[in-house]
């Protein structure tokens, strides 16, 4: 049963919600700037024309201004990668490869390829009043690395191995993201990813048998 106290609860949960929900489209679209311009393009203005969200806003979420909203929009957009990978670590690393091409093969396409990983653009893009950004990217790509690496050893991959494998992986299919928005195709993620697939056979195949030798 309704009584007057449940308006105004109502209204604050609702005030509440939408709070959350401008704080977030902002951190949205400053992902997505960083996206297509690098860090050095995200500006208010941008933001604010993208979001929709009132200037007042920027200061009442973000007090720390437009380096506050970069650093936490670059750690939107790592922990929201980061659980994509998280949530397939338990498949294999095959499958967490093939998911990740998948993952950028698709975002590429949905941007017609105007828009790249928010990492990498945060960690080579950076101006020097800036500097957080590249500490955030390397530890979002440290996230990245171990995730990865904790597939290879689960398929029997030891560690040290399985890192060197996890670097390559990433540093293989961050460079194909770039070369797919120069061609506008996605050709480039999809033999990287065909190139890696063969590297992991490989390897499980050397760490079972042995390097085959050829009888004379």
């Amino acid at each position: 049963m309704s009584t007057r106290q449940d308006a105004p609860q109502t209204k604050a949960t609702k005030a509440r919600s939408k709070r959350g929900s401008t704080r977030t489209d902002m951190l949205m679209s400053a992902a997505q700037v960083m996206r297509e311009r690098g860090a050095a393009g995200v500006t208010i203005d941008e933001v604010l024309a993208r979001s929709g969200a009132p200037r007042g806003s920027v200061y009442y979420h973000f007090p720390g201004g437009r380096n506050q909203i970069l650093a936490e929009a670059l750690r939107w957009a790592g922990d929201a990668i980061t659980e994509s990978i998280d949530s397939a670590v338990d498949r294999g690393a095959l499958a967490l490869v093939r998911g990740f091409t998948r993952f950028w093969e698709r975002a590429l396409q949905e941007s017609d390829y105007g828009a790249g990983c928010p990492v990498v653009a945060a960690a080579i893009g950076s101006d020097a009043d800036e500097t957080q950004l590249a500490a955030i990217a390397t530890e979002i790509f440290e996230r990245w690395r171990d995730a990865l690496a904790r597939a290879f050893v689960s398929d029997g991959f030891d560690a040290a191995e399985a890192q060197s494998l996890a670097v390559t992986c990433i540093a293989s299919l961050e460079g194909a993201v770039v070369l797919c928005r120069l061609l506008r195709n996605a050709e480039p993620l999809r033999q990287v990813v065909t190139q890696m697939e063969f590297l992991i056979k490989s390897r499980e195949f050397i760490r079972r048998y042995g390097v085959p030798t050829v009888d004379h």
